[in-house]
């Protein structure tokens, strides 16, 4: 289990592309509520949770936990402490992801297998990182301060990610159990209420034009959102809401997923080898959709915004209804200027909302929060995209591969945490997120 010199960037532009300005009491306190939140979300399950692997996918809760402790102590303790030493020197084993350059990994769908440390030592660890991380931070001299800000900042943020994978792998983890454990109370909100209904969509006009797209580098952002550049978009329509489940409800019941010409082809043999007919957590009870959620089961609501779709399907959808899914510079140029608000792991609902909103003309709901929305786009570099050196440089940039962005972040996503510029990633299969579509088409 050696492990390798880790290699950071220089310079704060060459950890996120940005200027930033990182002030010392700010991001000490981002440290902070950003690692209390993580244990805040871990604070409702039972130490049996938190060591399940349900697939290969889905990292145990303990991991996460795990994980983003070394984080910190790789890329910002050992470097910058004289000495430093860690509670355990495999941990730099079990808990690295994919970070090559930092050494050697432990077999990721074998995260579950990881009984040792308990659940216990792993909360010491974070603490003993935490301790650490904060007496840092507060005495760092002005040189050590530029150096490690950055990373720290990327940190938080890498944290945050791992935030919302506790959410969506702990719902992966409770579904496989037959009692259907909940996560939390439901709240009193009936989905199915007549004054939740949301408002007909609308298709929203967008010009012609040469855009500016990707991080204008004041704030935080990912080396995958640079640089800003220009893009040609033809004319396109934008719909102003989500796909609801009452919509898809009507794909399924015109043969959605017995139509193979709706169907890309590695979709339509993904559909024949998995017997999917619907959305992942649907289950259908004496003749009525019924699906898993974070407070167990029950009725789907058909007023909700439709989850846990995979590209395919969205994809398919989108044909069925005679549209297509936009580009990620188009749904960027459509977001503008709008608000970031909308349904955050803040609200703890840990489910999409029905949209209560009166949509009005020309106006766009539900950007940002309840369900990462499908692009078209393929995840790929940016014009003039450059890897960050060392270690972190695989961050995003290797990940560039049979992927597909989505944007606009769901109701696991923290609020501070999303952007317009944010790109997110996973393969067209894959299910187990809070992912959704919203519609595009083409001008006349």
């Amino acid at each position: 289990m050696a492990k390798k010199t880790v290699s950071r960037a220089e310079t704060k532009e060459e950890i996120t592309g940005s200027n930033n300005n990182h002030s010392k009491e700010r991001l000490i306190e981002s440290y902070k509520s950003v690692r209390e939140l993580s244990g805040a979300l871990a604070e409702p399950l039972e130490i049996e949770d938190c060591v399940i692997q349900s697939m290969p996918d889905v990292s145990p809760t303990k991991w996460h936990l795990a994980h983003t402790s070394w984080f910190f102590e790789t890329f910002v303790l050992s470097e910058a402490i004289k000495d430093y030493k860690s509670p355990s020197p495999q941990y730099a084993y079990l808990f690295n992801s994919y970070y090559v350059q930092a050494g050697e990994r432990h077999f990721r769908p074998k995260r579950g297998l990881i009984s040792r440390p308990t659940v216990e030592e792993t909360y010491n660890y974070r603490n003993f990182v935490d301790e650490h991380m904060i007496r840092f931070m507060e005495d760092a001299d002005d040189k050590e301060w530029k150096e490690y800000a950055p990373v720290i900042e990327i940190g938080t943020h890498h944290e945050q990610q791992h935030q919302e994978l506790i959410v969506t792998d702990i719902k992966h983890v409770f579904s496989e159990n037959p009692l259907h454990p909940r996560y939390i109370s439901e709240k009193p909100v009936n989905g199915s209420d007549k004054a939740h209904t949301p408002p007909p969509a609308e298709w929203i006009a967008f010009e012609e034009g040469i855009y500016s797209i990707g991080h204008e580098g004041k704030g935080f952002g990912y080396d995958n959102e640079f640089p800003l550049h220009k893009v040609f978009l033809n004319p396109f329509l934008l719909q102003s809401r989500l796909i609801t489940n009452r919509e898809y409800m009507e794909f399924m019941k015109d043969g959605g997923y017995e139509t193979p010409e709706l169907w890309l082809s590695e979709g339509w043999a993904t559909v024949e080898t998995n017997n999917w007919n619907a959305p992942f957590y649907w289950e259908l009870r004496d003749g009525e959709w019924t699906q898993f959620t974070l407070s167990g089961m029950r009725k789907v609501s058909p007023h909700e915004p439709v989850c846990h779709l995979s590209y395919f399907e969205a994809d398919a959808y989108a044909r069925w209804a005679g549209a297509r899914l936009p580009t990620e510079a188009e749904w960027e140029i459509a977001a503008g200027d709008l608000p970031i608000e909308g349904n955050f792991v803040g609200d703890r609902n840990f489910h999409p909302a029905p949209l209560n909103e009166k949509g009005g003309k020309d106006s766009l709901q539900q950007m940002y929060g309840d369900v990462w929305e499908w692009t078209q786009s393929a995840y790929s570099s940016y014009p003039g995209f450059k890897t960050l050196p060392g270690a972190l440089g695989e961050y995003n940039g290797k990940f560039m591969c049979n992927q597909f962005v989505l944007r606009g972040g769901s109701c696991a996503t923290s609020k501070s945490h999303i952007r317009k510029t944010y790109r997110n990633f996973f393969p067209p299969d894959a299910r187990w997120q809070f992912t959704g579509l919203r519609l595009a088409k083409d001008s006349s």
